[in-house]
């Protein structure tokens, strides 16, 4: 018995890290763009709404594979899903080799979107099955986020590195397809828990349609696209708003980015322990309205944006994650998958449209992306309301307190 449970933690393990390592490998590419956007401007003489759609092209893809494809973790199970993704995710990185014209760039982020779509929504699933209870889910789900906030930093850094030395951006995504099919393999070898479909409805995209007129499904979603969007503000156009910064604090401007995407990965596994000892809703509204003020204050000057800016991401790191788990966690086991595939359809969303609207409305005025910041403040307003009223209301109480009983009591041999 000892020894079956040996096995079962050892498994268990082994799948842990391979989903920290999924999420930390995707990270360097989704997160890198607002690097990657600056040299394509100058490259292909676009505008920013234009060169904005190697952002807006992938997280559209990503939002499409995640509503329309979700059903696949709870229908064929997680690790097809899983690796199914990662395999198409290695053939579009590795095809940025051969080519070298804006279009072609754009098609293949797109093909990397449905991947990550894909094997993202395994994963997410995945964290329920591994989780004994919806506090470790959550705790799990910031501490997989913080690899992500590792990736997000490895990713621009490799960019700059290659930068530095002549070398094309476009390497960065050969160095993420080969780390994938490192993944692969670990993948293939890795014994998974396993999840009891439910027989009382068929699993399919109608099912997952349908699941997003509930109440709880659609209300963290819209928590998610909120939320995306000022996050996406940062890491897409801020490297373009302090482009031009030349005061006192030079050095912070220069890496604002990497303080920025380091402070929002710290502060995710501080997150991990965070939300096992306080309420949950309580820390999501100091952290959103923390978020506000460090938007509303960066537009005194150049100086106060290049310090508030990047500080944002030290408050931005728990509630992604906490936002993910909580809407997942007001769901059996059974609908983690296509649950998880609505609220990535949003989370895209999200990320597309509130740096492409970003981007419209800064080209209005002159390409001057202070105006963009000002629309994004005003989605940080939006969601600091959102989780003031969360907390006084808390809506998901009752559901998530019964689900916690029975689904979470037993942890699914392996």
């Amino acid at each position: 018995m000892n020894q079956q449970t040996e096995q079962r933690e050892s498994n268990l393990k082994n799948v842990k890290w391979l989903t920290y390592l999924m999420f930390m490998m995707f990270a360097m590419t989704t997160d890198a763009v607002g690097v990657i956007i600056p040299e394509v401007m100058k490259e292909f003489n676009l505008s920013m709404t234009a060169a904005g759609l190697l952002h807006y092209g992938p997280m559209t893809a990503i939002a499409l594979a995640g509503i329309f494809l979700g059903f696949l973790a709870d229908k064929i199970g997680r690790k097809k899903t899983i690796v199914l993704g990662l395999i198409l995710f290695v053939i579009s990185s590795y095809l940025f080799l051969l080519g070298n014209s804006f279009g072609f760039f754009i098609v293949l982020l797109m093909i990397s979107g449905v991947a990550i779509g894909i094997f993202k929504t395994g994963a997410l699933a995945l964290i329920g099955d591994m989780s004994k209870s919806t506090n470790e889910h959550t705790s799990t789900m910031n501490i997989v986020e913080g690899f992500f906030g590792v990736g997000a930093i490895i990713g621009p850094f490799l960019v700059s590195y290659f930068l530095t030395r002549n070398v094309d951006w476009k390497w960065l995504y050969v160095v993420a397809a080969t780390l994938c099919v490192v993944l692969i393999l670990i993948a293939l070898f890795s014994k998974y828990p396993e999840t009891k479909k439910s027989t009382e409805e068929p699993i399919n995209i109608k099912r997952t349609l349908n699941m997003v007129k509930d109440r709880y499904a659609l209300g963290f979603s819209i928590g998610a696209f909120l939320y995306v969007a000022v996050e996406a503000a940062i890491y897409v156009w801020m490297p373009t708003l302090i482009a031009d910064y030349d005061g006192s604090f030079l050095f912070l401007a220069t890496y604002a980015l990497p303080i920025f995407f380091i402070l929002r990965a710290g502060g995710r596994f501080l997150g991990a322990w965070m939300l096992e000892h306080f309420d949950w809703t309580i820390v999501m509204s100091i952290s959103s309205f923390a978020i506000l003020l460090c938007y509303c204050f960066s537009f005194i000057n150049e100086t106060a944006t290049v310090i508030l800016l990047p500080l944002s991401g030290l408050f931005m790191s728990v509630i992604y994650p906490t936002i993910n788990s909580k809407g997942i966690s007001c769901f059996p086991k059974t609908s983690h998958g296509s649950v998880a595939g609505i609220i990535l359809f949003f989370t895209a969303a999200g990320a597309a449209i509130g740096p492409l609207s970003m981007g419209v409305v800064s080209d209005m005025f002159g390409s001057n992306a202070k105006y963009g910041f000002m629309l994004a403040t005003l989605l940080a307003a939006l969601l600091f309301i959102g989780f003031l009223l969360n907390m006084i209301f808390k809506p998901t109480y009752v559901r998530i307190s019964k689900l916690n009983e029975s689904e979470y009591e037993n942890l699914n041999s392996i």
